[in-house]
């Protein structure tokens, strides 16, 4: 039991190391330089882009998301008094102290009226930027639920049961964000033609397989390929019945083309806007690697693209640990496995839980009688996993165990989504609070 509790709390440290990699601020203050009146971005091996300062009369700082908080403050720390005036769209508990920049704390997932409100303000100042004017953009994870604006007539409410049903049918991050791009004023390169023509610099921390820019926070300022045929096709694909009936009449005017699509590729608007991503998931997973190995581990990063139902997810995973158990591949003990990305849940009972809290239930199940020397680590990066307190969980051979002696079925707690409250009983959660960062997800496999 011992060196059981020795490995949990080594994931503990192998996960702070990776979320500590990809702090914002300090992500922000790595790749963006003030040099009298010059702004640089990016790094000498990387590439360097020069703005000068002197060409412009006003500097906005815009943005949103639940990084975007401490990537302000480094950015009002570079700028001072050269920033006009800002205002950023944060979740509920993700702020800081800023003294040019506005917050508005907002709900996340399902967007609010805060929401609405900030996202508003923020096309507010974009349409007002002229051409000697600088809008410094900060989006990260969470920002297309936050800039939620919706297109013409659709209400918040509206938007609201469409999140819900996507987020329930288990359609993953990119159909869920071409759906939100077609009823939003916001997303889908729409800040960007609101913008134009300012110029842009869209600083952006990842939080997406492959870190494609038009899918995180719904590329408010990036070209999109999606298009109103593509959100329809999604409804269709998952047969939503209930969507209502002016969100379908706003696509399908889409479709026929009564209402202009959003900006793609090509589009003169986008010859102003300069995107760099500062932070993604590849960077917590080698500091995580790092981690790991300093900690006298085999170390192996499986992927940072990771998609797809959890539960099966949880099941390729443990059968690693079970083939490391076996064989010692594919490293031999002391070994950890590195993976990350985002998996989705389908909703299919009323319980409480998130993607991670049901990967590590999921996996608890499976590794369930083995050695007392593998353990099974599933958080997100943000701090919060699904609508609950935690980040995610830890689970080992006894979990199940723990769990019965407390009167649990593990298996029914499953097929209910309860796996929060299964673990809470088992003190199986991670409570790490709110980060102020979000690079999706880092899974680990010990073995010791």
């Amino acid at each position: 039991m011992i060196e059981l509790n020795s490995i949990r709390s080594e994931a503990k440290e192998i996960f702070a190391a990776g979320v500590e990699a990809v702090d914002p601020y300090k992500a922000i203050k790595s790749l963006v330089l003030v040099k009298r009146n010059l702004l640089v971005l990016g790094t000498e091996d990387e590439g360097t882009v020069t703005f000068d300062l002197g060409k412009y009369d006003r500097i906005f700082v815009v943005g949103a998301g639940k990084a975007t908080a401490p990537m302000a403050k480094a950015i009002e720390e570079l700028l001072g008094e050269k920033i006009h005036s800002g205002l950023i769209v944060v979740k509920y508990g993700f702020t800081t102290n800023l003294m040019r920049t506005e917050i508005i704390e907002a709900a996340h997932p399902v967007p609010d009226h805060n929401g609405v409100r900030g996202s508003r303000m923020i096309l507010d100042i974009l349409q007002e930027a002229g051409p000697r004017d600088l809008i410094i953009s900060l989006i990260s994870g969470g920002g297309s639920a936050l800039l939620c604006q919706p297109s013409g007539d659709i209400t918040l409410e509206e938007k609201q049961s469409v999140t819900r049903m996507l987020l329930a049918c288990g359609a993953t991050i990119y159909e869920i964000n071409a759906t939100r791009k077609h009823i939003s004023a916001c997303k889908g390169g729409q800040m960007a033609r609101a913008a134009y023509p300012a110029t842009v610099i869209n600083l952006m921390l990842s939080d997406v397989v492959g870190d494609m820019v038009d899918v995180i926070a719904s590329g408010p300022f990036t070209p999109d390929p999606s298009t109103f045929i593509d959100a329809l096709g999604i409804f269709e694909k998952y047969n939503l019945k209930d969507i209502p009936e002016n969100i379908r009449r706003h696509i399908r005017a889409g479709v026929n083309e009564d209402i202009q699509e959003t900006p793609k590729e090509g589009d003169p608007i986008f010859e102003l806007v300069h995107n760099l991503i500062v932070g993604s998931n590849i960077l917590a997973l080698k500091a995580a690697e790092k981690k790991a190995t300093a900690l006298g581990y085999n170390s192996l990063i499986l992927s940072s693209m990771i998609e797809g139902e959890t539960r099966y997810a949880a099941m390729f995973h443990t059968a690693i640990a079970k083939e490391i158990l076996k064989t010692g591949r594919p490293i031999s003990p002391p070994a950890c496995i590195i993976s990350g990305g985002e998996t989705t849940v389908t909703i299919h009972g009323n319980g409480l839980g998130g993607r991670n809290q049901e990967f590590c239930l999921a996996a608890a199940i499976e590794i369930s009688g083995l050695p007392h020397r593998v353990v099974i680590f599933s958080a997100g990066t943000d701090g919060n996993d699904g609508p609950t307190d935690a980040a995610g969980a830890i689970a080992d051979p006894l979990t199940v165990k723990r769990g019965k002696d407390a009167g649990l079925n593990a298996i029914d707690y499953l097929n209910n989504n309860d796996s929060y409250h299964f673990l809470k009983k088992t003190e199986d959660l991670l409570i790490t609070g709110p980060t102020n960062t979000n690079v999706m997800d880092v899974r680990l496999i010990l073995v010791r």
